[in-house]
């Protein structure tokens, strides 16, 4: 039985242009190798409103999960909550329990609850608050669509708030064979050897040595550890250290 398939929308023109780097793909992809969930797509979009619906049609229609990334903000441009209701037809407005929250948070730091933070309690209907202990703005999840901040240390935490319900399956698992050869040289017992075992995932990461030579970090991946291992000493014994 397959693993899960999961795809991350990363929202933002920060991020286009170059002004920020995306650390959250990093981290996603990580945290659902673990858990057995195959992140198979990622999509950068810029903040605009179309292109955001369109984005989340396309992936939640196409993948058992979806994760996005940024625009859940108290600024104008953060358009993202309104995208995912527009994209589902469902109402967006206030509400409660979100507010509640927002409320309490602003309360205990003696700061005022203005129409700004308020946006961040805007959530679509019949949406589901993702937890927020970082700073307190809920994220959210409309079916199969997980949404969530761009800034880092809090979509960390949203993460590790949705992982544990999600069904996952076998986590995967790599063996790197360092060979200290051309990519040309490694490219047809590599071939041969994908051909043999179709069920890993066998990719070729070349790099340029010191003195000029030529060598290759060949990593193979699968969920059947076993499998894995079998692989890398085949390819080990026909290119040994």
């Amino acid at each position: 039985m397959s693993n899960p398939t999961a795809a991350m929308l990363v929202i933002g023109d920060e991020i286009l242009s170059g002004r920020t780097r995306d650390a959250n793909m990093y981290h996603l992809a990580g945290q659902l190798t673990n858990a057995g969930i195959d992140l198979t797509e990622v999509r950068v979009v810029s903040d605009d409103k179309d292109a955001i619906i369109a984005a989340v049609q396309t992936l939640s229609g196409a993948y058992d999960v979806v994760f996005t990334s940024g625009g859940i903000g108290p600024t104008h441009d953060d358009i993202t909550a309104d995208c995912i209701a527009a994209a589902f037809g469902v109402a967006i407005d206030v509400r409660d329990d979100a507010r509640a929250i927002l409320q309490a948070r602003y309360d205990a730091a003696g700061t005022e609850m203005n129409a700004a933070r308020l946006r961040m309690a805007r959530i679509p209907a019949g949406a589901t608050l993702i937890d927020n202990p970082v700073s307190g703005a809920p994220g959210f999840t409309v079916e199969n669509v997980h949404v969530m901040a761009g800034v880092p240390s809090v979509f960390v935490a949203m993460v590790e708030s949705v992982l544990p319900t999600l069904a996952g399956g076998a986590p995967l698992v790599s063996e790197t064979l360092r060979i200290e050869r051309g990519e040309g040289e490694i490219a047809g017992p590599l071939g041969a050897l994908a051909a043999e075992y179709p069920m890993l995932s066998m990719g070729s990461y070349p790099f340029t040595q010191k003195d000029g030579g030529y060598g290759a970090n060949i990593v193979i991946r699968g969920v059947d550890a076993d499998l894995v291992r079998r692989a890398h000493d085949q390819l080990a014994a026909i290119f040994p250290a």
